[in-house]
C-alpha cells in the first residue's frame, strides 16, 4: 500500500483548494506520459490509482496475432507466448500485462513529477482566474510587495494583483508593507499565470465604496446614477431615490456625515459632492453645478449642449478652481457646458439679434455671415466690398443696404457696455477661464465632504 502517495494527495487537494479528483487524473496522465516515453510511443497504456491502497496500477494491452505475423511488438503479441499467460486466448484478442511502475526508472520518475507539478500549476492558476474574473468591480485588499516597471505589485493572498501607475491617487505614495484597497478592473489570462489589474483612482471605485458604506445604495433603495472624479482632489456623484419617503442624499452623508466621511477618508481627503439626479436635463444641470446659483439653462439637444447663466457674481463658483466644477459636471451629465453670466448673455443676444437683421437687409443667411467669419457688426464694418462680395456674393447694392443696415443698428448695439469685446457664439467656457485663480464657493455641508 502507498498510504504516503494518499496523503500527499489530501494534502496538496486541501491546501492548495484543488479538486481531488483532478489531482488524480492529474497523477494518472502524468505516468501515462512517463511509461510511454520511457518504452514506446505506440503502446496502449492505460493507468488507475487505486483509492483504497494508494497505489497507481499501470497496464499495457496488446493484440495476438498469429505466430510470425507481428509487425509491432509494442502493440502485437504472437499466440504461442500469449497463451503461456492465459491458455484461453486466442487470435485477436485484447491482452492486458501489468507494468511495474518501479520499473520506469529514475529519469521517467523525475519526468512523471515534472508533469504532476506543472499539471497542479496550471489547474491552481486556473482556478484563480476563474475566481478573480467573476469579481470584477470588487474592492479587494492587499498588501503592498513590491515595485513592478508599471506600478506597484499587490499580494493579495492567493494572487498578485498589479496597481498601475494610471489607476493610482496622484500624490499618493507607498511602500513595501502598506495595506491598500482598491477596484478589480480587468482579469488576463496569461502564459505566466492570471494577471489582476486594480484601481484607486477608477470612478466605479466611488461607486463600490458608496455601496459598502450605505447599506441603501448595496439594497438599491438609492442608486447611483453616475460618478464624475478628478482623483485625490474632488469627485460629483450623482443618486437617485427609490423610495419616495428616502432622502437619497441623507442616506449617503450619514448621520452628523459619518457614512461620507469614511469614503473621504479612504480616498485620503478627496472631496465628493452628492448631486440629486433628474430625468429633466435642466434641473439636474442645476444640481451638477452646485454650488454655483444658477439663473437659467438653454438646451440645445442637437448639440447636445447645455448653455448656462449665471449671475455675474457665481462665475468663479460655476466654473471652479481650474475648471474643475464645470468639467466634473459636464462629465457627470454627459452634456457639453458653456458657462456665460447674465451680462455677456444678454451681449451676445444683443449683437446676434442685429447681424439677424443685417442679414435680412442684405438677404444674407446669418449662417452665411458666420461661415464666412462676420460674427460681430464690427467685423462687418470692418471688411471692404471686396471682401463681402468674395465671402458673401451679393452684388454692389446689397452691399451698399448691408451697410446702411449696420451703420443704423451699429449705435444700438453699441451702446450695451463692454459690446465690442462680445462676438456671437463666443461664451466663458471652462477652458477660457481655466487659468483664473477662483474658489469653489462654499455648498451645504449635506450635498458634500
Amino acid at each position: 500500500m502507498n498510504l504516503e502517495l494518499k496523503k500527499a494527495i489530501d494534502q496538496i487537494s486541501k491546501d492548495k483548494g484543488l479538486d481531488r479528483n483532478m489531482l488524480i487524473d492529474t497523477l494518472e496522465d502524468a505516468v501515462r506520459t512517463s511509461v510511454l516515453r520511457r518504452f514506446s510511443e505506440d503502446m496502449d497504456v492505460e493507468v488507475s490509482y487505486n483509492d483504497e491502497t494508494g497505489d497507481i496500477e499501470v497496464y499495457q494491452f496488446k493484440i495476438v496475432m498469429a505466430d510470425g505475423d507481428v509487425a509491432n511488438p509494442d502493440t502485437q503479441i504472437e499466440l504461442t507466448e500469449a497463451l503461456a499467460h492465459d491458455p484461453s486466448v486466442q487470435v485477436d484478442d485484447e491482452m492486458g500485462f501489468r507494468v511495474k511502475v518501479e520499473d520506469l526508472g529514475r529519469i521517467a520518475a523525475q519526468s512523471a513529477k515534472q508533469v504532476i507539478i506543472q499539471r497542479m500549476r496550471d489547474a491552481e492558476q486556473e482556478i484563480i482566474y476563474s475566481e478573480y474574473k467573476d469579481r470584477l468591480g470588487e474592492i479587494v485588499s492587499g498588501i503592498v510587495q513590491r515595485r513592478d516597471k508599471g506600478g506597484w505589485v499587490v499580494n493579495l493572498g492567493r494572487t498578485e494583483a498589479i496597481l498601475p501607475r494610471e489607476e493610482q491617487i496622484p500624490r499618493e505614495h507607498y511602500k513595501r508593507g502598506d495595506r491598500v484597497q482598491a477596484l478589480i478592473i480587468e482579469v488576463r489570462q496569461e502564459g505566466r499565470g492570471p494577471q489582476v489589474v486594480i484601481s484607486r483612482s477608477h470612478r466605479d471605485y466611488m461607486a463600490a465604496l458608496f455601496r459598502r458604506e450605505v447599506p441603501e445604495v448595496d439594497d438599491g433603495v438609492v442608486q447611483i446614477m453616475g460618478v464624475a472624479r478628478d482623483p485625490g482632489s474632488r469627485a460629483k456623484v450623482a443618486v437617485l431615490s427609490r423610495e419616495r419617503d428616502v432622502d437619497p442624499v441623507g442616506a449617503c452623508v450619514g448621520v452628523r456625515g459619518s457614512r461620507i466621511q469614511n469614503i473621504v477618508q479612504e480616498l485620503h481627503g478627496e472631496r465628493i459632492d452628492i448631486v440629486v439626479w433628474s430625468a429633466d436635463i435642466a434641473t439636474y444641470a442645476r444640481n451638477a453645478l452646485a454650488p454655483a446659483l444658477v439663473s437659467r439653462i438653454v438646451v440645445d439637444e442637437e448639440e447636445n449642449l447645455l448653455e448656462v447663466i449665471v449671475p455675474d457674481d457665481q462665475l468663479t463658483n460655476a466654473i471652479g478652481r481650474k475648471g474643475q466644477n464645470v468639467k466634473l459636471a459636464a462629465r457627470l451629465l454627459g452634456w457639453k457646458v458653456d458657462i456665460f453670466t447674465e451680462t455677456r448673455y444678454n451681449e451676445a443676444n444683443a449683437i446676434g439679434h442685429g447681424l439677424e437683421q443685417v442679414a435680412s437687409v442684405a438677404e444674407v443667411s446669418i449662417e452665411a455671415l458666420l461661415d464666412a467669419g462676420f460674427s460681430s457688426l464690427d467685423k462687418l464694418r470692418q471688411a471692404t466690398d471686396q471682401e463681402l462680395s468674395d465671402k458673401l456674393t451679393i452684388s454692389a447694392s446689397r452691399i451698399a443696404d448691408l451697410r446702411s443696415a449696420i451703420n443704423f443698428l451699429a449705435p444700438v448695439v453699441e451702446s450695451t457696455p463692454e459690446s465690442s469685446a462680445v462676438e456671437l457664439g463666443k461664451v466663458h467656457s471652462a477652458d477660457e477661464t481655466s487659468g483664473q485663480d477662483t474658489a469653489d464657493g462654499n455648498a451645504d455641508e449635506d450635498t458634500q465632504a
